[in-house]
């Protein structure tokens, strides 16, 4: 009998020595089930189908960086119905205290596990299914007590003092906006239209010298003028938009992650009932995963220098509570021709 915490623990201290993250990504993966009686089983969205369907859902967080990501720690996600199912708890073996909470608290207890490790958060990165969670919203303020710098995903429909998030999307200027690379994809740079802006400070929570500054961020298709991808963000002070760009596309280097984790790894090939069987085959998973990002990281960075940022300009204008960041190029030309 063995404990695979302790292991988790280790692996994710060595894991951050190799790979240095820039970012932690909080996701989940579903694994599609036919049975009932797999520990935490039950009918709910299945991302691996794409519908809801019988499967378990585990949430994660990952160290991600533009070469390479890895799993730090995990949980599995514990449904609603077998809240108070004393049965099916003791038949997979589930202890006393595991009980149902949501995803985005589960999230909050694994950045809160590694960050009681000693490990450095660098910056905690989420997508839409959790930013629209209002549990994560608390979590937004967690992590800004905790003085960690974030860039979560929210829906169209989300307030920002007040007004919708997309409404004050569509006031931002047209020198607001900038093309960059939001990190290489597998024919290259993945180039989208970028637009940022402060937010003004909050005096109960920043004081009078705030050492970091919210921004709402969006991302617009090149191709497509109305897809748009909207952001929140809480980050130091000079950080550039072209810097925001790349930490928010490093949430999808998850996605690599999760699919060469079970390509790769096995994640998903499993037949345990129980708790401890669970955690143990993720716990080896992840091992086999840390050493093929390990090899990962070390061959692109054969060689290879990160780019430097163009840095952002503030907009003079004052229409409206927000501070847009200008394109540094137009704002430059601008200035010439005045």
């Amino acid at each position: 009998m063995w404990d695979p915490l302790p292991l988790r623990r280790r692996i994710a201290q060595r894991l951050c020595e190799v790979v240095q993250p820039e970012v932690w990504v909080v996701d989940d993966v579903s694994f599609p089930k036919c049975g009932t009686t797999s520990l935490g089983v039950a009918r709910q969205y299945c991302g691996a189908l794409g519908k809801r369907a019988n499967c378990q859902v585990a949430v994660s967080v990952h160290a991600a960086t533009d070469a390479a990501s890895c799993p730090l720690e995990w949980e599995l996600f514990p449904p609603e119905e077998w809240a108070h199912d004393d049965r099916r708890h003791q038949r997979a073996g589930i202890p006393e205290q595991a009980g149902h909470v949501s995803k985005a608290h589960l999230a909050l207890g694994l950045l809160d596990r590694l960050a009681a490790q000693g490990l450095t958060v660098p910056v905690v990165v989420a997508d839409a299914g959790y930013g629209r969670s209002v549990s994560l919203r608390l979590a937004r303020r967690f992590l800004e007590d905790a003085g960690l710098s974030y860039v979560v995903a929210v829906p169209k429909s989300q307030q920002v003092h007040g007004p919708r998030i997309d409404h004050l999307i569509d006031q931002a200027p047209p020198e607001a906006w900038q093309r960059l690379s939001c990190g290489d994809g597998a024919t290259g740079p993945r180039l989208y239209d970028w637009a940022a802006a402060r937010l003004p400070a909050v005096w109960e929570f920043d004081g009078d010298e705030p050492t970091r500054q919210r921004r709402m961020l969006a991302r617009r298709s090149t191709t497509r003028p109305d897809e748009i991808a909207y952001y929140l963000a809480s980050a130091p002070l000079d950080i550039t938009v072209a810097d925001l760009a790349r930490i928010a596309g490093c949430r999808w280097k998850i996605e690599e992650c999760f699919q060469s984790a079970k390509n790769e790894c096995g994640l998903d090939q499993y037949e345990v009932r129980r708790y401890v069987g669970w955690y143990r085959h993720i716990t080896l998973v992840t091992l086999a995963h840390v050493f093929l990002a390990a090899m990962t990281v070390q061959e692109r960075e054969k060689g290879v220098t990160r780019p430097t940022h163009p840095s952002s300009w503030i907009s003079p204008r004052q229409k409206s509570a927000v501070c847009w960041q200008l394109n540094p190029t137009v704002a430059l030309h601008g200035a010439r021709t005045q």
